[in-house]
């Protein structure tokens, strides 16, 4: 009889660890959930990663599931409504990358302020732009952060020592934080870090009417959640026509890949793919941690 299975995504965690801890079970590691049928009907677990879904049709293919681990934050393609009806438990680490995403932010706000993406473009075909890349000092900005979460935090505990001010956009929820009433920001702010969570309320956000408030100052805009918050369309046009000075979106997939291809004319554009947790010690971390929980809901062992 076959043994009960672990189910790992490509890249959401070392499946040599779970095979070396969790001997009472295979490990299958997968791309595509349709290539590991009869593992996946045998599946008590599944750690999941970004770009992967866990719904209805997904669940239908694992009738033994009882836990889906997510390393990281987002939950985005994974209905929780569904998995809880189920009895299926949801175990998430959102506090394990926010120092690396955040990372990734300040680099991009620096990178974006002093134009180099643009001018990195430009050499990439043969045309050399020094005096279209005159930056701005970062010390003078005033950055907007829209989301309060690990991430939020983070970014703003790296920022804030090299810019003018910093404030959040208001919320209820939001304690201890500078905040602004968010229809203020667009006319306040020089640069704008979204790290809002993929939900319904919060889809294509910034848009036409962002766009349209905040052209005055020609901001920065740096995408640190997901690219559902944003149209991606309307960001792109803007940067074109100059209402934006710099866009930087990091959590670019596969299918969104040809978004952002810049074309003959080089743009200050910083397009990366999801790597803003994409750092050794964090993956480490979240290696230990993703066995760790493992041992701890199916067996009873290890630390959460």
């Amino acid at each position: 009889m076959s043994a009960p299975t672990i189910l790992v995504a490509r890249g959401a965690a070392n499946p040599n660890d779970l095979v070396r801890h969790l001997t009472t079970h295979d490990v299958y590691e997968f791309t595509c959930l349709s290539d590991v049928v009869g593992p996946a009907r045998r599946a008590e677990l599944i750690v999941l990663r970004s770009g992967i879904s866990l719904g209805e049709e997904q669940l239908a293919a694992m009738p033994l599931l009882r836990h889906a681990i997510r390393a990281g934050s987002g939950l985005d393609g994974i209905d929780t409504d569904l998995l809880a009806d189920r009895g299926i438990g949801l175990h998430r680490h959102p506090e394990a990358s926010a120092p690396a995403v955040a990372e990734w932010c300040l680099m991009a706000l620096l990178a974006l302020a002093r134009r180099v993406p643009l001018g990195a473009h430009a050499l990439g075909l043969g045309d050399h732009l020094k005096m279209a890349c005159m930056g701005r000092p970062v010390a003078s900005m005033n950055v907007a952060i829209w989301g309060a979460g690990p991430v939020g935090r983070a970014a703003a505990a790296a920022i804030t020592p090299l810019v003018a001010e910093v404030a959040f956009a208001a919320r209820p929820s939001i304690t201890g934080l500078r905040q602004l009433p968010a229809p203020a920001l667009p006319g306040w702010a020089d640069a704008h870090i979204i790290a809002l969570p993929a939900i319904a309320e919060n889809t294509a956000t910034f848009g036409a009417d962002f766009l349209r408030s905040a052209a005055r100052r020609q901001p920065l805009l740096i995408i640190a959640g997901r690219l559902t918050t944003i149209d991606t369309t309307a960001c792109l046009g803007a940067l074109a026509d100059g209402r934006l000075s710099g866009l930087a979106a990091d959590p670019v997939e596969p299918a969104d890949a040809h978004l952002f291809t810049t074309g003959p004319k080089p743009l200050n554009l910083l397009a990366t793919p999801h790597i803003g947790a994409q750092r050794s010690d964090v993956r480490e971390h979240l290696d230990i941690w993703v066995t760790e929980t493992a041992r701890r809901v199916l067996h009873g062992k290890g630390a959460a």
